[in-house]
């Protein structure tokens, strides 16, 4: 909603500030079909040579999920911790037979079911599982395990961004482009040197319009784009950096509800429970883990 917004204000501001200045819209309207064509499918061109087919791929997922806000709320947030306590919980009271049916299904997982926006998020949760799994098998050594899970989510970081570094070659690459295409409209209007001088400015006119549209859709568009895919990529990488907090706290042998804490920490500052809230959610949990069997 609020990337459309700023679409309407960009076109409504650049191009109303050009009528009210007195400017022809008849030269761009009659410029841009073929500049676009050649700025666009360069651009497009030069994104398929520079780029795998699985980062191609990925950046059309990318473009939409940059018009999208970021999928984790402050209710998911909740969520995520709630559930890393019951799971914590269900593996300090009743080791590797109570904690692995969980594990190796999470779909089946009444933990899990109870929270199907967290379920969606595979990587998450392969994460959140490989992790407790390993420490079923009694790799739990903190420091270890905080390595381990630093390059996993370094990894996973890295990948993710691929798309979004890829976008932003592209932004970087229109102005030249642009000016590619305003070239070859002054070659074209060199090759009218005969014309009458109202022709020949119109035609540098729509030569110019060239560049004008790489440095457009550079900074205010492809540009921009890649700059919010980057904040969500960021915004959405939080969860796992949350999920190692606690597991790392539980291999130290914190309490549980201690490190559910610290990890409610870790949580970004808009999106965070506050103390109550989250001692009311665990509450909950915990009623529910002492009412029926794990």
């Amino acid at each position: 909603m609020l990337n459309g917004v700023g679409l309407v204000v960009i076109l409504a501001c650049v191009f109303g500030s050009f009528i009210m200045a007195g400017g022809k819209m008849d030269i761009i309207l009659h410029a841009l079909p073929h500049e676009m064509m050649a700025i666009c499918g360069a651009a497009l061109g030069a994104f398929l040579v520079g780029n795998s087919m699985a980062v191609v791929k990925k950046a059309g997922k990318g473009l939409v999920r940059a018009f999208k806000a970021p999928r984790w709320k402050d209710s998911d947030y909740r969520d995520l911790l709630t559930l890393l306590f019951a799971l914590l919980s269900t593996f300090r009271k009743g080791g590797a037979t109570a904690i692995e049916p969980h594990l190796d299904a999470p779909a089946d997982s009444a933990m899990f079911s109870r929270y199907p926006r967290i379920l969606a998020d595979h990587h998450l949760v392969e994460f959140i599982c490989d992790y407790l799994r390993m420490m079923t098998v009694s790799f739990e050594d903190p420091n270890q395990m905080a390595e381990a899970m630093e390059a996993d989510i370094e990894r996973h970081h890295h990948e993710e961004l691929g798309p979004q570094h890829a976008l932003q070659v592209m932004a970087d690459g229109l102005p030249a482009i642009g000016i590619v295409a305003a070239v070859l409209g002054v070659i074209k209007t060199m090759g009218s040197i005969d014309q009458p001088t109202e022709v020949l400015g119109a035609m540098i006119g729509g030569a110019l319009v060239g560049t004008f549209l790489g440095v457009l859709l550079s900074y205010c568009l492809v540009g921009p784009l890649a700059a919010k895919l980057l904040e969500t990529i960021e915004s959405d990488s939080k969860p796992f950096g949350i999920a190692k907090t606690a597991i790392i706290g539980h291999a130290q042998g914190l309490p549980t509800q201690v490190a559910i804490e610290i990890a409610r920490r870790m949580t970004p500052s808009s999106y965070a429970p506050s103390f109550q809230q989250l001692e009311t959610a665990l509450d909950e949990a915990n009623n529910e883990l002492n009412a029926k069997p794990a």
